[in-house]
């Protein structure tokens, strides 16, 4: 499942009932794992709630102290609190402006929100302090990351996107064990998917959302997954809208190896 706006019904966490304590509530995103995102109140009282279950992947502990990191240098979520029980953890924090580059508005309007997100992640990559990042999301840390799930028996190639279903498990360890030169150390955002980019009422980007992954890597490790998620969110003929508003020419090789371990991540 790629992660999307929810569909149904949707549980809700004792948890979060408590936080909402009987403001409106509103349900807008779910991810792969289950977890949740909730928009809680309005006006001055409005925060956005991130829950995770208790058996998901997702540590909400890594997100929180890399918003504080990075809210130094690019518009963020400001961490408000956050807790855990028997049914999962949660973060609160403030609202940005702006709404999802795959908001329906946005959508509707492809042209303008692919150029936001280029935009939007190019500014990102230039204002975070590489040579002052704590965190890392290297090729070299997530290869072994995937041979480590390889092992575990946690890879499962049927579940990975095209063209990389037809591969055998061998073949794509060997392939990622290949880590292309880096051509530019750069703070990946570190899921640069469509929706995690914010676009302002007039066009242009306006922060950035799901941050746990952030970390030094080569900036290709987020181009290749921004331009594969224009596909997903918007249709085909959209990655070269989005690789000219970051301002860097298509690389297939470097495209094609960051997508193949993206698809072999947690």
């Amino acid at each position: 499942m790629i992660a999307r706006a929810p569909t149904g019904d949707v549980f809700v966490p004792d948890a979060i009932r408590e936080l909402a304590a009987g403001r409106a509530m509103q349900p807008v995103w779910e991810n792969h794992s289950g977890g949740l995102t909730f928009d809680i109140g309005d006006d001055a009282d409005r925060v956005f709630v991130k829950w995770a279950p208790a058996n998901s992947p997702v540590d909400l502990g890594r997100e929180i102290v890399r918003l504080d990191w990075a809210a130094a240098y690019t518009p963020v979520p400001r961490f408000l609190g956050g807790g855990g029980d028997q049914q999962g953890t949660w973060m609160v924090t403030a609202p940005l402006v702006g709404e999802s580059a795959v908001s329906e508005r946005w959508k509707a309007d492809p042209a303008r929100a692919v150029a936001a997100i280029g935009h939007g992640l190019r500014a990102l990559h230039d204002a975070l302090p590489a040579d002052e990042c704590p965190f890392s999301w290297s090729a070299e840390q997530r290869v072994r990351a995937a041979q480590q799930r390889a092992k575990a028996g946690l890879q499962d190639p049927s579940r990975w996107f095209e063209p990389h279903t037809t591969m055998t498990l061998a073949h794509a360890l060997d392939l990622i064990a290949d880590i292309p030169p880096v051509d530019r150390l750069v703070v990946c955002q570190g899921d640069a998917c469509a929706p995690n980019t914010l676009i302002a009422d007039d066009g242009t980007w306006s922060g950035h959302v799901d941050v746990g992954s952030l970390g030094v890597g080569d900036r290709w490790a987020d181009i290749a997954v921004a331009t594969w998620s224009t596909q997903w969110n918007y249709g085909p003929g959209w990655e070269d809208t989005l690789l000219g508003a970051y301002g860097v020419e298509r690389d297939e090789g470097r495209i094609a190896y960051y997508r193949l371990l993206w698809d072999m991540g947690p």
